[in-house]
């Protein structure tokens, strides 16, 4: 009934092919080094084959190598300036685009859904889809009340999909790890099938896009499409017209740059706080910049668009004040008060004993946004980072592998890589520090807390 490609030796065969691919690369590039080509040339040519070859095979696939794909393209900015071009290239198509479903399949998908009137629901329905992502494809159309809608129809088949490329990824992680500098890959994919029920249940995507939309209603900065009409499989929302992020990355002036990113911190760090879930799926594909219909007006009247609720983690009391207070204490040079926080925490085990003094050594340059009233997140600045802590010879490498992350912690530390990731791209100016005081619990300590209110006028 799809074309998704779902039938498990197709499926294999597509990602089985992806190391077969590596090796005969690698095996041209020892041929073009003793041809005399220095290793470094070869090198950024083979990273440059392999990834070619690699977006295309997950494009192709949709599914869950395509949702890996989509996680893992926040991250280009890592990569070298001189190859990171054909990568942006690769995973820009990613983030906006994927070969279709036929539109019989569309029709047959929503005549089971929504039942064999499904017409009558809308008065204008476009078959070709507008998007599509990993597991479902949207089409826009006009909701029988008038409303403009965006509707999500989920791929035949999507979970089975979903389930065997992350695990047939699982074996090659190892393989695909020197994609990104300092990127671990395997915990990565296994977070991501962890995640797989959740984000094929469209009951639950419903209920949390509807909890921020409900929130964020009168918000003057971030925009949440409110839900319209539920079932298995099918999800309407109201539509929402705007700049794809994506878009910004590469046209956008420095002022819209500027903007997206500092309401893309907004959201991130306000949204647990307002709501108790936390968006766990920020790639550029699911955000909009909105001018609120004056595209030349100025740049603070923009507003931040979100979607696609599919992937979020529950945080009913916020943030955890850990993070707040381990980076207030990191700033403030407290080695010994942050090294025990982490050893509270189970940041570091039981049987590891570390350094304190290099362990602040190790945070503090990660957390260098933090420390500015305002931060330019660049893609140097990014490479920097996932060398430093990349680099098998470097102290940072060897001291970050014997931290260890909680489990309660690896969503909200992927979503921060990953929003890190996104404001590199856009090249932005953000004033983190204002975001993070206003909605980290733990950053500014309760002493100051209270001296603020008891200075505030009543």
């Amino acid at each position: 009934m799809s074309d998704l490609p779902r039938k498990a030796v197709t499926r294999t065969a597509k990602l089985a092919a992806l190391p077969l691919g590596f090796a005969g690369r690698a095996t041209w590039s020892l041929g073009k080094r003793i041809g005399g080509r220095s290793a470094e040339i070869v090198g950024r040519e083979l990273q440059q084959r392999t990834a070619e070859q690699l977006f295309k095979v997950l494009g192709e696939l949709k599914g869950g190598a395509m949702k890996f794909g989509q996680a893992l393209s926040v991250f280009e900015s890592a990569l070298p300036e001189e190859i990171a071009g054909p990568y942006r290239a690769a995973l820009t198509k990613l983030q906006e685009a994927a070969p279709p479903m036929p539109t019989s399949t569309v029709h047959a998908v929503l005549a089971e859904r929504l039942g064999d009137d499904w017409r009558e629901l809308f008065e204008e329905f476009e078959d070709k889809p507008s998007a599509a992502a990993s597991i479902g494809q949207v089409h826009r159309a006009v909701w029988h009340d008038g409303r403009e809608v965006a509707v999500k129809v989920q791929y035949p088949g999507a979970g089975q999909a979903l389930l065997s490329d992350l695990t047939q990824l699982s074996r090659f992680a190892r393989l695909l790890g020197p994609l990104i500098p300092g990127m671990d890959i395997k915990p990565l994919i296994t977070e991501l099938r962890d995640r797989v029920a959740e984000e094929l249940d469209y009951a639950l995507e419903a209920e949390a896009q509807q909890a921020h939309a409900e929130e964020f209603a009168d918000d003057p900065d971030v925009v949440v499409p409110a839900v319209v009409h539920q079932s298995d499989q099918v999800l309407v929302t109201e539509w929402l017209e705007g700049v794809p992020l994506s878009e910004v990355i590469t046209d956008g002036t420095q002022e819209q740059r500027d903007r997206a990113g500092q309401l893309l911190a907004r959201f991130l760090f306000s949204g647990p706080a307002r709501t108790g879930l936390l968006h766990a799926d920020p790639h550029p594909g699911n955000f909009r910049l909105l001018s609120g219909g004056a595209p030349d007006g100025p740049a603070d009247r923009w507003r931040l668009g979100v979607l696609d609720f599919g992937t979020v983690d529950r945080l009913p009391e916020g943030l955890p004040p850990t993070i707040g207070t381990s980076l207030r204490m990191t700033l403030d040079g407290e080695a010994d008060a942050v090294y025990r926080l982490l050893c509270e925490e189970g940041f570091v085990k039981e049987t590891i004993e570390l350094d304190p003094d290099a362990v602040l050594d190790y945070l503090v340059p990660i957390i260098e946004p933090a420390q500015a009233e305002e931060f330019t997140f660049t893609r140097d600045w990014m490479r920097h980072q996932a060398t430093r802590i990349g680099d098998p010879r470097s102290p940072a490498h060897q001291l970050g592998k014997r931290l260890n992350l909680p489990p309660s912690y690896l969503l909200i530390h992927r979503v921060s890589l990953s929003t890190i990731g996104v404001l590199c791209q856009l090249g932005a100016t953000v004033r983190l520090r204002d975001e993070l005081e206003a909605w980290l619990p733990g950053f500014v300590a309760e002493e100051d807390t209270e001296e603020a209110a008891e200075e505030s006028p009543a």
